[in-house]
């Protein structure tokens, strides 16, 4: 049984998952500071770090990594902020959340299935070069 959001609360989240797209870091930092769930989820699985990453915002993404996001959460088509990364082709976005421990093979495509398949050879060097 689900509940009904009330349109006061449907806009807010609405503005939320805006603020992630559009990389208005600052402030939604400040509402995740405040107890916005930093792992919302809109109603196709997206996550803020998700569409932060799917519109190559790097300080958006690393705002987020630093305050808990999970980036191995996946939406509902299987895919996660790091393969919505390299579909963008943002290295920033890309390295911040291989920095933050995002696995490229993790998702369904995976980053690296991503690369491969939209032929991103930058990428595929990115996401398969040895850490360390």
């Amino acid at each position: 049984m689900s509940e009904e959001l009330d349109a006061e609360t449907l806009a807010f989240a609405h503005r939320m998952f805006d603020l992630a797209r559009d990389g208005a870091t600052a402030e939604l930092a400040d509402y995740v500071d405040a107890g916005l769930p930093v792992n919302m989820t809109n109603d196709k699985g997206d996550t803020l770090l998700i569409l932060a990453a799917y519109h190559a915002r790097p300080e958006t993404v690393a705002a987020l990594l630093a305050r808990g996001a999970d980036h191995s959460r996946t939406n509902d088509r299987g895919q996660t902020a790091l393969a919505s990364a390299a579909f963008r082709s943002s290295t920033e976005t890309v390295r911040a959340l291989l920095a933050a421990g995002a696995d490229p093979h993790h998702g369904s495509p995976s980053a690296v299935d991503t690369a491969r398949f939209f032929d991103l050879p930058d990428m595929l060097t990115l996401l398969t070069a040895p850490t360390g």
